[in-house]
């Protein structure tokens, strides 16, 4: 009897639930026993672990849910999870219970957010292409998937309920995963195009579809008689049905009461938080499962207004970044590879991912062909179709759960689905390269213009980027400076640099701010950017100069891409870039983020007109500057060379603004007798100089215009001369302008910003100035310029994939093989 007391004792302590907190270690509790502390750790851990390995995957371009997927499973029972000991300690099962319930709450959250992305008014409104290529990317894999059902249940799951299975492996073939499209979509910059357009309306509808028939599987799988299936799927209508018209009109209710520009009342979130969990329970209670609840209601919450977006803004950090990893390690720990063994499983895994392949991208490359889709972008809308993704994994634990699949056929799915969504990525920018936007009419791509008739006083576009609002007013400040008198017009292109983020909310920024996959600008848009539109427009309303605001939302490394394809588009003649520091209080330059850097590098090795990067010091204070009360010091460093002349070109027409000293500094040195050209001419370098010289300078002095200085500078070809005389000459000045490759030697000893060439990058040092900003400028140089290496192509498409100089090369190396135009 005692024995059996204590094996009873034994068993109900191992059976007892883990208390939430624990007393301490110094009380010699165990934090690994208690549920509180061991969930903590799970979380750091996973967190450690996606995000690193989603680093890893990002040169790339892989989303961040494959970081997820493998995440997920290095720490099941495939890798780490083989040592018991690591296993159970970290993830012991009585653990399980509150991971998945966290987990499932965080995967709640998430469906409630994919629903207020999906707009079942753009369903409505879905072209006959897209309908036709979602119902071909649908049928064909679901009817390869019961084919593959049926050699699956022979071979490994015997036991399994022929129904369920068949309608699972249909489901998990046939899907496609919205968000992670969307998301590849927007990585890819085709989220706008036809391309991009198509293929989210089709997969909108494949969703809609997927969810559907995943309810009839659920509703199928359970282990009562037949007719309760059918109780499940009226149930499941009618809770449809009465969230339609009775929570919708409360929903609708909130949304109009919450007017854009005006934060959401914390009681309508509360509100909709329980309204989303109330669902989940119904659905949960009917036998569909809590997602689909969260779903319905996401989907009918209105879109227009800011509610959605207010809704989505303030959960979806916490939801994607915190629980919803969560679903994915609860998924990898139920994943054993191990179980993979042997030539038939193998086979079968191939067998699985050749079927999905085939019948997702052979049904929509088919049904394209049919809608006369060009070939290269039906294979590309196949390849795209073909994304799995979280949704896959939902489906797929599912079915584990209902016993429908069991732990091997469990673990073959999840790595077809793993094979297939790293796939996309690479093999759309293998099979389709978008054509370049026709650049023909693209004929003023210099600020120094010669010429005769209206060549000179031609209108001067500029397209000017900034990353921050705080660099707005320097911007407006240095364009008033520019807009000259003379009766050319000025128009700027004001361009936000933002970072494409893996926030859910990032795809509704990209389809805002993106026309036909290129930035584009307009008084209609509403890109969320209030302060940036705003200062734009009050600027526009007080000045002669139009001002056009536009947002590149890219990551970023492709931003550059977006500058030199929008720079083509607008056919500026001078693209203004942010220097990638910002001053701080003290007078130094702190990086702002080095992707910035190595953007401004590959945009310079790949311009298609003039560049100049602006160093930052607050022209004109911290605010904008009327008209009437512009008075700023400009000084331009003349060595030679067209670097030079173009510096020389635009601090010229900064020189006619009546508020604005310039003073034009020509230094003359042994090295200045160089100018930096493959093989030309000297004599006629010289002449161009001292005919720049003559036009701009010489000539505003001869005809008494007070506001313009010349000065001459001899002085040794010396770092030990050579600064010392600038810092003097710089001395009260707001804005020095220079050329990149000055003939001029290093006046740095060591730089971490070798792009802004000699001068420059002495003018960018503490050393020089704490309160002058600088301009360092880069005429247009045909070689270097991708756009004109192929006669245009017409038609809506996406910017241009062109090879990029590797970044590392440095600016000095650069400067020796350019040449004089």
């Amino acid at each position: 009897m005692a024995g059996g007391g204590d094996e009873a004792s034994a068993s109900a302590a191992l059976c007892a639930p883990m208390k939430a907190t624990s007393e301490g270690l110094w009380q010699g509790d165990n934090p690994l026993h208690f549920s509180l502390p061991l969930i903590i750790l799970q979380v750091c851990l996973v967190l450690v672990l996606t995000r690193g390995l989603a680093l890893a995957l990002r040169p790339l371009r892989q989303p961040r849910v494959i970081a997820e997927i493998i995440g997920g499973i290095l720490l099941g029972p495939s890798a780490l999870g083989r040592n018991k000991a690591f296993l159970n300690h970290v993830f012991p099962t009585e653990s399980l219970t509150v991971l998945d319930t966290l987990a499932n709450i965080g995967l709640l959250l998430f469906l409630f957010l994919v629903g207020l992305e999906l707009d079942p008014a753009s369903l409505r409104r879905t072209g006959s292409r897209a309908l036709a290529i979602a119902v071909a990317g649908i049928s064909l894999p679901f009817a390869l998937g019961v084919g593959s059902s049926l050699v699956l249940r022979a071979a490994i799951t015997p036991n399994a309920p022929r129904g369920p299975l068949i309608v699972f492996m249909g489901v998990a073939l046939s899907i496609t995963a919205f968000p992670v499209l969307a998301r590849i979509l927007a990585e890819l910059k085709l989220l706008t195009t036809d391309l991009g357009r198509m293929a989210m309306s089709a997969a909108a509808v494949n969703d809609v579809t997927a969810w559907i028939l995943l309810a009839l599987a659920i509703a199928l799988s359970g282990s009562g008689s037949p007719f309760v299936s059918v109780y499940v799927l009226l149930c499941g209508v009618g809770f449809v049905a009465a969230a339609t018209f009775l929570v919708r009109p409360v929903l609708v209710y909130m949304a109009r009461l919450s007017p854009a520009g005006e934060p959401v009342k914390e009681s309508f979130v509360c509100a909709t938080l329980g309204i989303v969990l109330a669902a989940g329970f119904v659905t949960d209670a009917i036998g569909i499962h809590a997602l689909f609840g969260a779903f319905v209601i996401g989907v009918l919450i209105p879109k227009e207004g800011a509610y959605a977006g207010a809704l989505t803004e303030k959960m979806e950090d916490l939801v994607s970044s915190l629980f919803l990893p969560l679903y994915f390690v609860s998924s990898g720990l139920k994943t054993n590879v191990a179980t993979i063994s042997g030539a038939k499983s193998w086979g079968f895994l191939v067998l699985v991912i050749t079927t999905a392949c085939a019948g997702k991208i052979g049904g929509t490359v088919l049904a394209s062909l049919l809608m006369r889709v060009p070939p290269r972008e039906a294979l590309a809308l196949g390849l795209l179709m073909n994304t799995k993704g979280l949704v896959e994994l939902i489906v797929l634990n599912i079915g584990r759960d209902r016993k429908v699949l069991n732990d091997e056929a469990f673990a073959i799915l999840v790595l077809m689905a793993l094979t297939t969504t790293f796939m996309t990525t690479p093999a759309v920018t293998a099979v389709y390269k978008p054509a370049r936007r026709g650049a023909s009419s693209y004929k003023h791509r210099t600020v120094e213009r010669g010429g005769g008739g209206g060549e000179a006083d031609s209108e001067l576009r500029v397209l000017a980027c900034f990353h921050a609002s705080r660099g707005i007013p320097t911007l407006i400040n240095l364009v008033e400076a520019s807009r000259g008198t003379r009766r050319s017009k000025l128009t700027m292109y004001a361009m936000h640099l933002v970072e494409l983020s893996e926030r859910s909310s990032a795809i509704s920024m990209v389809q805002r701010a993106r026309r036909n996959g290129l930035p584009f600008s307009g008084r209609r848009r509403r890109d969320g950017g209030g302060e940036v539109v705003v200062a734009f427009e009050a600027f526009r309303r007080l000045s002669t100069v139009a001002v056009k605001p536009m947002t590149a939302i890219s990551d970023l490394s492709t931003i550059h891409e977006d500058i030199v394809a929008s720079a083509v588009n607008k056919r500026a003649a001078l693209v203004v870039l942010p220097f990638h520091k910002m001053l701080c209080h003290d007078g130094t330059m702190e990086p702002v983020d080095r992707a910035y850097h190595h953007a401004n590098v590959r945009v310079l090795q790949s311009a298609p007109c003039s560049v100049a990067i602006l160093v930052d010091r607050v022209l004109g204070g911290a605010a904008q500057v009327s008209a009437p009360d512009v008075s700023y010091a400009v000084l331009v460093l003349f060595f030679g060379g067209p670097d030079d002349r173009e510096a020389l070109a635009y601090a010229a027409r900064m020189g006619e603004h009546p508020g604005i000293e310039l003073t034009v500094a020509r230094f003359i040195t042994a090295a200045a007798a160089k100018p930096n050209a493959d093989g030309g001419d000297l004599e006629l370098e010289l002449a161009k100089d001292e005919e720049a010289l003559q036009r701009y300078g010489t000539r505003a002095l001869k005809s008494g215009d007070g506001s313009v200085r010349y000065e001459e500078v001899t002085a040794a070809a010396e770092r030990e001369e050579l600064t010392p005389a600038i810092k003097t000459l710089g001395r009260g000045k707001n804005l020095v302008v220079a050329g990149r490759s000055a003939p001029a030697p290093t006046l740095v000893e060591k730089s971490d910003c070798p792009e802004l060439g000699p001068v420059g990058s002495y003018l960018a040092t503490p050393e020089f100035s704490t309160t002058a900003s600088v301009l360092v400028v880069q005429r247009y140089n045909p070689r270097s310029d991708p756009t004109r290496e192929r006669p245009a192509v017409e038609g809506d498409v996406e910017e241009a994939v062109v090879p990029f100089p590797s970044s590392s090369r440095s600016a000095e190396s650069e400067s020796e093989s350019r040449h004089s135009t």
